[in-house]
């Protein structure tokens, strides 16, 4: 789903994703690197694989597109103990296989508790809001400034009923002033958003990006 948004292109991908083909930046919220690692050091057990599904997840878009860049709004790390040295294994193992990638997190409320990510990892740190264009890349939706604002933060869905049932959709929110993207991680989960009178919301089926009415 092509939006023009602040007279820029940017491509809504199905995986929950954006795209902006002039700078060739692939723009990722709330990816959450190592937030089942911080569950298990918890004592909860829930399933391992979620850094390695993140990870294939970004390979997958970059076979599919022209990426330079990739920012990520927010929430890279989950929490400290996302630093366990499986987790940053894989993410050094993934960053040498793309060594010309750039990479540029802004920092969000989590990415606060759990600290940078290793300096071996190549990655940009900047605070919100941080202006390339047109675009202010922002982890918080509210962060005001004269610049259209993506963000991320809130893990928008959209809630689908056919009688008594329901399912759950991830969903871009996207207003005059800024768009809020859906959380990229694979263990993220999600919040019910309704849609203001002068936002418009695309769901991800997975498969396609779809306007609804």
């Amino acid at each position: 789903m092509m939006l023009t948004l602040a007279n820029e292109q940017l491509l809504l991908l199905p995986q929950k994703a954006a795209y902006w083909p002039r700078e060739g930046m692939l723009i990722i919220a709330d990816i959450h690197f190592g937030k089942a690692a911080s569950f298990r050091a918890l004592g909860v057990p829930v399933p391992a694989g979620t850094t390695r599904a993140n990870l294939l997840g970004l390979d997958a878009l970059l076979a599919q597109l022209e990426v330079r860049h990739v920012m990520f709004l927010g929430d890279f790390l989950h929490a400290r103990a996302a630093h366990a040295p499986a987790t940053l294994a894989a993410m050094q193992a993934w960053r040498e296989c793309h060594p010309d990638l750039r990479l540029t997190v802004v920092r969000g409320n989590h990415d606060a508790h759990a600290g940078d990510p290793p300096p071996a990892l190549a990655i940009e740190m900047v605070d919100e809001p941080h202006v390339i264009g047109p675009f202010a890349f922002c982890h918080h939706p509210d962060v005001l400034v004269p610049s259209y604002v993506l963000a991320g933060h809130v893990h928008p869905v959209y809630r689908l009923r056919s009688g008594w049932e329901s399912l759950l959709l991830p969903c871009f929110l996207v207003g005059p002033q800024r768009m809020v993207l859906p959380s990229f991680g694979a263990f993220t989960g999600g919040h019910p958003v309704v849609a203001q009178p002068d936002e418009r919301m695309y769901v991800s089926s997975g498969e396609a990006v779809l306007s609804i009415p």
